[in-house]
């Protein structure tokens, strides 16, 4: 069986965060403004694209704001395959053997995403 996390990659996930988060464009994060320079890559995910915002001059990244930010030096894929299999309200018996995890890793992991999707809501 073909774990479902060998079908992703880095650079795909880090397009798809970035067509959810900005299906109209790039916007700070900081002040709203739409006045945007890519400003390079995070040197350890090179698929994670920082920018620079010329309203504020605030500096921000893919993941800047969102539930997952903070997992800089982390496998992003398994954390947006986690979302997924989240939202298939799938077990964290069964999000573990797809993230191919243990079961303790896999609640730790859904636990940090629910509670900071609930801080995140309005």
């Amino acid at each position: 069986m073909l774990p479902l996390i060998d079908l992703l990659d880095e650079p795909h996930c880090f397009a798809l965060l970035r067509e959810r988060r900005w299906p109209d464009g790039v916007v700070c994060p900081h002040s709203g403004s739409v006045s945007i320079v890519k400003n390079g890559h995070v040197a350890s995910q090179p698929a994670r694209q920082q920018y620079r915002c010329d309203g504020c001059g605030h500096w921000f990244d893919n993941l800047t704001g969102t539930v997952l930010d903070g997992r800089r030096h982390e496998d992003i894929r398994s954390w947006v395959l986690c979302l997924y299999l989240m939202g298939l309200n799938l077990s964290n018996r069964q999000i573990a053997q797809e993230l191919e995890i243990s079961e303790t890793a896999a609640q730790a992991r859904c636990t940090i995403l629910r509670e900071t999707i609930l801080a995140h809501q309005p």
